[in-house]
């Protein structure tokens, strides 16, 4: 769809903005309403439920219903304390958005719809309604650059005075109320259209894995006699079929080993130090995987890769992630985050045994043995004992050729789909910035839709 432009024009006096529609005016934030920061709330305060004030941490900007405004927070604290505390309390319809931290340069432009706290990471604009549309401002707010105007730092923050002054497109009122009215539906729609994007990916994610599930355990033979597994989770297998723990299809010499201690400076022309972050959603590029001088790594050759092997991840949020290293990994060497299973080639296909512990095998597994609640982890030993459908070298070759087929066929649908959501949010962001520094007009379209 192509939109038109307004008649006339005039320099803003802003050079990032530069020429808006000639009723416009560039506007300071703390000219649009009142700029307030959060407060800051001892420990024991904090986890309360039932009381009558939601307040919100910076987490909560990544949470937000389809309309913006932030998920009702199971945190809370009474008037009392808030007045206690000289915690500001935000009305309904208020902008919020983070002034510390990496939530800072996401740029998230939240509302509340309901009478909240925020916390010292976050700061709110409460909008003169009466002077300004809501919908319009929170659009339009989307034009902040906060990665610019942030002090910078490990630590990225922003002051009253910093956001306040930044300059925002602002027509008269009634233009202000149609150019929300139109982006709130056309964004609407888009939205609709991202969300289901978003459920035929995760679709596609339920086949994938019910997919390597069938069939690592139950083969490619519908028609096969089954037999018990003698695990009552896994239940029935293949009559001919074997389950072995995991070590009994390991090489002898090379077997399940633990990575090391990232030693040195990194060394763009050195050994490649594979971390689980490497592999958590296909291997990276790898340009992004840490490497380390050939002098320093010698004396850790236990823990190098070859083509073929297969890595784990043992400690933290990752793990049980699992993959095949590819050629262009071998010799490399792994971290202490993340353990090497060196297939006996002669006993199981590599990409089967992958599959065994990319489904129902290796989650359960996973669930049973890791431990530690803030860093979960896997021990070498449980890994080892990890239990493996084994089928004939054959058979396992050729399941493993089928899943690769098939996943491959589902991983093209999902990356097509996640193309169509940066489209489409692209389109989303390209509309809102035109519609809010007034590149095209929608005040027509607005009323034909009101009509």
């Amino acid at each position: 769809m192509s939109f038109p432009r307004y008649p006339k024009y005039k320099a803003s006096g802003v050079e990032w903005l530069g020429d808006v529609p000639e009723r416009w005016h560039a506007t300071p934030i703390k000219h649009l309403g009142r700029l307030k920061g959060g407060a800051g709330f001892p420990h024991e305060k904090q986890g309360v439920e039932g009381e009558e004030l939601s307040f919100h941490k910076v987490n909560a900007l990544a949470q937000a219903d389809g309309d913006g405004f932030l998920l009702q927070s199971d945190n809370t604290i009474t008037r009392d304390t808030a007045s206690q505390l000289g915690a500001f309390v935000f009305p309904p319809q208020t902008i919020v958005f983070a002034k510390v931290g990496a939530a800072l340069l996401l740029g998230r432009i939240r509302l509340i719809n309901h009478d909240a706290c925020i916390d010292n990471n976050m700061m709110g604009l409460v909008v003169q309604h009466d002077q300004f549309c809501i919908g319009f401002v929170r659009h339009a707010m989307s034009l902040v650059r906060f990665d610019l105007i942030a002090n910078p730092g490990a630590v990225p923050s922003l002051n009253e005075g910093q956001i306040g002054d930044f300059r925002l497109p602002i027509p008269p009122l009634d233009e202000q109320t149609k150019i929300a009215s139109f982006l709130d539906r056309e964004t609407s729609k888009i939205d609709g259209l991202v969300g289901e994007q978003r459920r035929l990916m995760e679709l596609l994610k339920e086949k994938r894995q019910a997919v390597i599930s069938h069939a690592v355990t139950k083969g490619l033979n519908p028609h096969a006699p089954l037999k018990p597994s003698g695990i009552e989770w896994l239940g029935d297998v293949p009559e001919h079929w074997m389950v072995l723990p995991l070590h009994r299809v390991v090489q002898e010499r090379r077997r399940i080993t633990y990575g090391i201690v990232q030693p040195g400076e990194p060394d763009p022309t050195g050994r490649f130090m594979v971390r689980g972050q490497d592999y958590s959603t296909g291997w990276s590029n790898p340009d992004s995987i840490f490497r380390v001088s050939d002098a320093i790594e010698v004396p850790y050759q236990r823990a190098r890769l070859r083509s073929g092997d297969l890595v784990i991840t043992i400690v933290g949020a990752g793990v049980g992630n699992i993959a095949v290293v590819p050629d262009w990994l071998d010799g490399a060497n792994i971290t202490q985050t993340t353990a090497r299973i060196a297939v006996d080639p002669r006993k199981a296909n590599p990409e089967f045994v992958a599959g065994v512990l990319q489904g129902p095998i290796g989650k359960r597994s996973v669930e049973l043995y890791a431990k530690g609640a803030a860093q979960p982890g896997l021990n070498l030993e449980h890994v080892r004992i990890f239990p493996v459908t084994v089928p004939p070298i054959d058979e396992q070759r050729q399941i493993a050729a089928f899943i690769h087929r098939e996943t491959s066929r589902l991983d093209a649908l999902t990356a097509e789909a996640e193309r169509g959501i940066e489209l489409l949010q692209e389109r989303r962001a390209a509309l809102i910035s035109a519609a809010v520094t007034g590149q095209i007009d929608v005040r027509g379209l607005a009323e034909t839709e009101a009509a």
